[in-house]
């Protein structure tokens, strides 16, 4: 008597979240979680941190600019420490978050809401960190050249509305994704196992990840409401390459 074959096991896309991975995917998804605590999540404290100095005035933040800028091999580490590894993880990203699913809408757990907006909130952090670079490192002005013109060169970008709203969104989305990002590291590396460890260590990333935030935002107010008329070139008496003014703000829409 015939026996019916047994079917052959349904392949399912993507990795449900806290899983690794096998084979080569375990060593691609580890180096992307890695590289998202080290360097750029390192380096994302560090730019808010120096960042927090325009709540001290645009002298200070300029010096801040100067001093990052005087680092032994800056333009060496800029690429190797900030710039490669960024894409890297910007998009292996975009692969997880394509062959991935999402079924909050079926099974609406806290850690399937995660999965989701860990994307959402990295997609959003990409499109702002690409255009943030951009206008800010490479075009108009140039700031290591410069420094005393950066914070009004900020300040007149968020002369728009609009751009002050994509910074704000962009500050809360990227604080999110790094806070959420540090949780599932722990979680994956085996840092925290268990339910009770891992619960007690949302507490940890949900207030870095809150105090961060805050320091941003705080920084947003004092380039724009906190400074409101002071002279472009903070740093008259330091020897610049300086443009004789900046270009005018754009309008508001």
């Amino acid at each position: 008597m015939a026996t019916a074959a047994t079917p052959a096991p349904t392949k399912i896309r993507g990795v449900q979240p806290l899983r690794a991975g096998t084979g080569h995917s375990f060593f691609w998804r580890r180096l992307h979680s890695l590289s998202g605590i080290v360097p750029i999540g390192a380096f994302l404290i560090e730019h808010i941190v120096s960042n927090y100095e325009t709540w001290n005035g645009p002298a200070a933040y300029a010096k801040q600019v100067v001093f990052l800028n005087g680092l032994p091999l800056v333009r060496v580490l800029e690429w190797a420490f900030i710039f490669i590894p960024l894409a890297f993880h910007a998009l292996y990203g975009i692969f997880i978050a394509i062959r991935g699913r999402s079924n909050v809408d079926v099974y609406p757990w806290a850690g399937n809401f995660g999965y989701l907006m860990q994307r959402i909130t990295g997609i959003i952090a990409l499109a702002y960190i690409i255009q943030h670079v951009w206008r800010q490192r490479f075009a108009g002005v140039s700031l290591p050249e410069c420094p005393g013109m950066a914070f009004a060169k900020v300040q007149h970008e968020l002369h728009n509305p609009w751009m002050l709203a994509i910074y704000v969104i962009a500050m809360i989305a990227t604080c999110w994704h790094f806070a959420y990002g540090i949780w599932l590291f722990a979680a994956k590396w085996g840092i925290t196992p268990g339910d009770k460890a891992r619960k007690r260590f949302g507490y940890v990333c949900t207030a870095g990840g809150t105090a961060l935030c805050l320091m941003g935002l705080l920084s947003i107010y004092a380039v724009v409401w906190k400074y409101p008329n002071h002279p472009e070139n903070a740093l008259p008496n330091v020897e610049q390459h300086c443009p004789a003014a900046l270009p005018a703000p754009s309008p508001a829409p």
